[in-house]
């Protein structure tokens, strides 16, 4: 059976990063690619970031993922340099305002793909609980990374078996498609999240006994030239706020 985009693949997980690691990249990606961080100064940084995803895929053997994004990434700034500033009106409106957010969108959202889609959820249950980060914070992410890859399977069975039963669009109209689509997508949502819920207690989380874990995780040469890699935007940003031109 072939594995969803968001299914944690640990035979085939590509470069291996401390989950740590990812969600600096992952902030660090947020804060100067979606945050606008540091303005048109430090924005000659964000095309280095946005390739990240494209490498990360490339590595783990999601080829096909690596070409659509970097795809699309790719169209979307060379729409915004070609035509952004020699459009007006509404025209320049939608140009800017789809490309802009693809642009800005895209890059964390397929960095988030690959951070659950090669992360497993004791290795990032072991990985928060070295930073001491609370149960009260780590049982509601750890649910929420098995949560968004069961509701994609759950989706794609509604869809096979609303083709199965010839319930289309053209056919069944919106109504129809919504209360056949989306109801039963609703309802599998609170039962996985129930049973995601009931899953990790029983896992020992939540528990007052520390939980012992049998990964092995930390940093290793990859983990530090990545943690460096996205040091450098933040000192460019102090240097940035102190004046000193970059």
């Amino acid at each position: 059976m072939s594995r969803g985009i968001l299914q944690a693949d640990v035979k085939n997980h590509g470069l291996v990063l401390d989950p740590r690691t990812k969600l600096l990249l992952m902030f660090t990606m947020a804060v100067f690619v979606l945050g606008y961080t540091g303005g048109e100064e430090l924005q000659f940084l964000a095309p280095f970031f946005c390739l990240i995803p494209t490498i990360a895929f490339i590595s783990a053997k999601k080829i096909s993922l690596a070409a659509v994004y970097t795809a699309i990434y790719s169209l979307s700034l060379a729409v915004i340099f070609l035509w952004g500033g020699k459009t007006s009106g509404i025209l320049n409106f939608l140009i800017l305002g789809i490309c802009g957010i693809l642009s800005r969108f895209l890059p964390c959202m397929m960095m988030g793909t690959y951070l659950v889609s090669t992360t497993t959820v004791s290795a990032f249950t072991a990985a928060m609980e070295r930073i001491h980060l609370s149960e009260k914070i780590i049982i509601p992410l750890s649910v929420m990374f098995r949560f968004f890859p069961t509701v994609v399977e759950e989706a794609r069975s509604v869809n096979a078996a609303m083709k199965m039963r010839d319930i289309r669009l053209g056919k069944a109209g919106i109504f129809k498609i919504l209360e056949y689509r989306i109801v039963p997508l609703m309802v599998c949502c609170v039962k996985i999240g129930e049973e995601l819920s009931a899953a990790a207690l029983t896992r020992g989380l939540g528990g007052t006994v520390r939980r012992t874990n049998i990964c092995k995780i930390g940093f290793h040469v990859q983990d530090w030239i990545v943690i460096l890699f996205c040091m450098i935007p933040f000192v460019f940003l102090i240097l940035h706020f102190m004046g000193i031109s970059v």
